[in-house]
């Protein structure tokens, strides 16, 4: 069958493309700008945009399943235009759709919910790679500079989400199912330092910024007021979901979960100067 991907091109539609491919699945890659998304080869690349159901029409043509995100544009707005969306779905015979929750209210969440066809939510806890953002400091003087140093977190590795959501897209008995996708263990940040620090086999730092500090740093980054309040909440308080470990990987996918220590020496070389 012919599965389409939207947000193909993001670091979760790029491992749900892979996974799709590994298994022997026809796969139809959805890119705003397709010539520029790289994808492996055997994906049929496909242009459109979320925001603009009539450029999706074509995309939508012998499709049996689909993956959707919430949000679309330059600024990833949540999409206003699920229920064009749901019905070029249902007149196109799509059987199942996954969801990938973004986080927060959804309309177009809430119209896959509420139609005809089998959903699946898939709801992952912090990726594994937002240590990316600790790149840059670790490769110039080796430390890492965050708040809330006592935090938790069950944190997932990409691959891992995009396994869950090719399992639920390939095959029945994932209906109605709301997937909390987190990691293996629960982690503090001196444990996700310490394993970056042994993947790159050199010494990281873990230095505590106050709330303020990471405030002002935010901002010199660029980052909204909004965003930056939203950190300051969930790292402050982060919510029990985010720091407790679900066993959805090792009961879609048959196999455990990947742990931080593995993406870690995957990616040793992006830490390392």
């Amino acid at each position: 069958m012919t599965i389409l991907v939207t947000g193909a091109s993001g670091s979760v539609g790029r491992q749900i493309v892979e996974q799709l491919l590994a298994r022997g699945e026809k796969v139809r890659a959805l890119s705003r700008t397709p010539e520029r998304a790289g994808f492996p080869e055997g994906v049929e690349a496909v242009r459109g945009d979320l925001t603009d159901p009539e450029s999706l029409v074509s995309a939508f043509d012998g499709v049996e399943a689909v993956h959707l995100i919430t949000f679309g544009g330059e600024l990833f707005a949540p999409l206003e235009t699920g229920p064009q969306i749901l019905e070029l779905a249902r007149k196109a015979g799509v059987k199942r759709i996954t969801v990938l929750h973004g986080g927060g209210a959804s309309p177009l969440e809430d119209v896959v919910r509420s139609g005809p066809i089998d959903w699946t939510v898939i709801m992952p806890v912090e990726f594994m790679s937002n240590a990316r953002e600790w790149a840059d400091s670790i490769r110039a003087d080796g430390t890492v500079s965050e708040p809330f140093t006592g935090r938790l977190s069950a944190m997932v590795h990409e691959a891992d989400i995009g396994a869950v959501a090719a399992q639920a897209l390939r095959s029945p008995g994932h209906a109605g199912q709301e997937y909390v996708i987190t990691g293996p263990e629960v982690l503090s940040l001196q444990d996700k330092v310490d394993a970056i620090a042994a993947a790159r086999g050199s010494a990281v730092r873990l230095v505590e910024l106050s709330e303020e500090q990471a405030r002002e740093q935010w901002r010199a980054n660029g980052l909204p007021a909004e965003t930056i309040d939203f950190l300051v909440m969930v790292y402050r308080d982060t919510p029990v979901e985010g720091r407790t470990v679900t066993d959805v990987v090792a009961r879609v996918t048959g196999r455990p979960a990947r742990t931080f220590a593995q993406w870690a020496r995957e990616h040793a070389a992006e830490f390392t100067a």
